[in-house]
Parts: structure tokens; C-alpha cells; sequence
């Protein structure tokens, strides 16, 4: 079940699909009032999980969902930003994921994602869910007057 007031974008894996996502995010973000850092820090975010569930998730399978979440909206529901990310890969356990500071791995190319995303946002949750792997993050909202 989709929580009111909640955005829902349900894709075949495509690459083609990050603008859109992003078009969306971007969309969410100002209506939920995030300023313009906080707006391109989450942007950066949902972007790099979104090509997590596509490339490391779903393998690029053209057949695979990836869902996308955005609750609540309007801002004046609540006081964080709510993104779900879901995909229909095989899962994978976060505790194993290499440290991209580590010196091995500091010239790598790639394995930055989950790292960049644990900073960017304010909560991450990433589980294995019936069916895939889901991550959740939070973005805390400044109010007016707060």
C-alpha cells in the first residue's frame, strides 16, 4: 500500500529513465522547500541509487522493476523527505560493501555510491526486502520560524 501523499515511479530497468527520476526528484525537493545544496545533494543521492538498482540490482535486465518513492508530499506533512528505492536483484549485505576510503581501494574507479549517499543524507537504511533490495533515505526539512 502507498502512503498518502506519496509520488510512485515504477520503471522497466533503463538508464534512459535517470532523467526523468532526477526531472522528479528535483520536482519534490522544492515542493518539500529543500534549498539549493540540499536540493542537488539529494538529487546526486537518488541518482546513484537509482543506477545501483539498475547496474548492481537488477543486472540490467530489461524484465527487472525498480520503484521510487518520494513521501510525503506536500512539505507541509511532515518533517523530513521520505525516498524509497526498491529494485529486484538478488540483495547483497551493506556490512560487506568495501570501504571506499580504505588505501586499497582509494584509486578504485567505482564503489563510491553508498558511501556518498550515507553522507548526503541524513538517514540511510539499506535492506533486503521479499523480492530485492530497498533503500530508504531521509532528508530532515529546515521549517520557517524553526
Amino acid at each position: 500500500m502507498i502512503p498518502p501523499h506519496t509520488v510512485r515511479i515504477e520503471f522497466h530497468s533503463a538508464f534512459d529513465m535517470l532523467d526523468f527520476v532526477q526531472a522528479v526528484s528535483d520536482h519534490v525537493g522544492k515542493a518539500a522547500g529543500l534549498d539549493e545544496d540540499e536540493l542537488h545533494w539529494v538529487s546526486v543521492a537518488v541518482r546513484e541509487s537509482v543506477v545501483n538498482a539498475i547496474k548492481h540490482g537488477n543486472k540490467n535486465d530489461p524484465n527487472k522493476r525498480v520503484i521510487v518513492e518520494f513521501s510525503p508530499v506536500p512539505s507541509t506533512a511532515s518533517d523530513e523527505l521520505v525516498i524509497r528505492i526498491e529494485d529486484q536483484g538478488e540483495g547483497f549485505v551493506p556490512e560487506e560493501v568495501a570501504d571506499p576510503l580504505a588505501p586499497e581501494n582509494i584509486l578504485k574507479s567505482s564503489g563510491r555510491g553508498i558511501f556518498l549517499i550515507r553522507n548526503f543524507m541524513d538517514e540511510t537504511v539499506l535492506k533486503k526486502v521479499a523480492g530485492g533490495m530497498e533503500i530508504r533515505m531521509v532528508k530532515k526539512l529546515q521549517r520557517a520560524g524553526a
